[in-house]
């Protein structure tokens, strides 16, 4: 797996985290449930993977990063939580910091685990 296939995966995986987290919350049936358990199952594998490429906290902090800015910006857009511009601002500054992970996170010292 290459570096870049290892960032998408983590993309990937944030989106996920955006679904259980929003699913913790508003999940009532069944089917809900099982959606909200196999997004959080999935996510984390994702994650124990693209780990394996790129090192382990730059990943979990990227996960992490876009997962929460996913969550709020769904929370304002699509269960009515009210717009605040400090909001985005630090939405805005914590998406910089991930970006600055990733343009730090160098190719020359990763290798893959077997």
């Amino acid at each position: 797996m290459k570096n870049n296939s290892a960032w998408f995966k983590i993309a990937g995986a944030a989106c996920l985290e955006v679904v259980w987290v929003i699913g913790l919350k508003h999940a009532s049936v069944p089917w809900e449930w099982l959606i909200t358990g196999l997004a959080l199952l999935v996510s984390f594998y994702t994650i124990i993977v693209a780990s394996r490429r790129l090192p382990v906290g730059t990943v979990y902090s990227v996960f992490v990063g876009l997962g929460t800015a996913g969550t709020v910006l769904a929370d304002m857009l699509w269960f009515g939580e009210p717009f605040r511009l400090i909001k985005l601002v630090l939405i805005l500054v914590l998406l910089a910091g991930v970006i600055g992970l990733k343009l730090v996170t160098g190719n020359s010292h990763t290798k893959e685990v077997s």
